[in-house]
């Protein structure tokens, strides 16, 4: 490469400066569920790595290789000493690519987010899957669970190229993953959540595989802040269905109420199963919503 030539952009979802600060983080879960194979998340289980965590007492069986002699010789009395244990968390990416994400840059986001997840992940030596679902009854697109610096174009490549579409309702989407998934750790689900069923159970059963649940509610601008008058006919994107309303100005009360309760009711659903929750603007600038969003919130570290 000549002298001032420009770097090759190594992907097309975010800016190479971006990549750079993302291989600094990491994701900050609250129950560390982690799996028996070795990796770089500290369980807080105690076990056999270098990093020192607490005392306690000696007891017969104990390797003595593990006793504090120093405290020992002070005290006449046999204390052991335990270390953080790392092991190996699951990061699991569900992406909504129903047709209800083609809309103003939504299922952009999504991808962007999921890129951004999965690098915090393979960078910390984290097992990484991704599964895409598009229609109501077909299996998700699966990107299989690996490891390392050397996944990451690889994944890059697999969420450049999905193309949105399809009616999976994202309740139906958590069964599908689930019938192919294994392992504990973190559940990341990137959806707009417009859905008419219940929420509740692919919660429970994310829940009850061992997956916190980090849910990433993504809506348009004029979804957040719709600016409508008149007369209207609206079109669900995936079933076709039409509803016409009169004087649409008059409902944008109830518009607002709905979907602030949904994004109550959605932080409450992760909350109580010691999750977390975000909603997201898919017209915020992408460095704010990685760098400002994720950290204040807790997400990242």
């Amino acid at each position: 490469m000549s002298q001032g030539s420009p770097l090759t952009q190594f992907t097309t979802l975010f800016d190479n400066k971006t990549l750079s600060i993302l291989e600094r983080m990491r994701l900050n879960p609250t129950r560390r569920l982690t799996n028996r194979s070795r990796g770089e998340h500290l369980s807080g289980k105690g076990g056999t790595s270098t990093e020192f965590s607490d005392y306690r007492n000696y007891v017969p069986g104990d390797d003595v290789r593990y006793i504090d002699w120093n405290i020992f010789s002070r005290l006449n009395r046999p204390f052991m000493k335990q270390y953080q244990h790392e092991e190996e968390m699951h990061v699991v990416l569900i992406l909504d690519a129903s047709s209800s994400m083609d809309y103003e840059n939504k299922f952009l986001r999504c991808q962007q987010l999921a890129a951004a997840f999965g690098v915090m992940g393979l960078l910390n030596f984290e097992k990484v899957s991704a599964y895409v679902c598009h229609n109501r009854g077909e299996r998700p697109q699966q990107f299989l669970p690996t490891t390392g610096r050397g996944s990451m174009k690889r994944l890059f490549d697999f969420l450049s190229n999905i193309e949105p579409g399809g009616d999976s309702p994202v309740e139906s989407a958590v069964d599908d993953v689930l019938r192919s998934h294994r392992g504990r750790g973190i559940a990341i689900l990137l959806s707009d959540f417009e859905s008419f069923g219940d929420l509740q159970r692919p919660m429970n059963l994310l829940y009850s595989s061992g997956l916190e649940i980090f849910g990433v509610q993504i809506l348009a601008p004029s979804e957040i802040n719709p600016e409508i008058n008149g007369d209207l006919r609206l079109v669900d994107s995936e079933s076709g269905q039409t509803l016409d309303i009169s004087s649409a100005g008059d409902l944008l009360g109830l518009y607002h109420e709905h979907r602030c309760l949904l994004e109550e009711h959605l932080a409450t659903l992760c909350r109580q199963r010691s999750g977390k929750f975000l909603m997201v603007n898919s017209g915020d600038n992408l460095e704010y919503v990685l760098f400002d969003q994720l950290r204040r919130k807790g997400w990242v570290v």
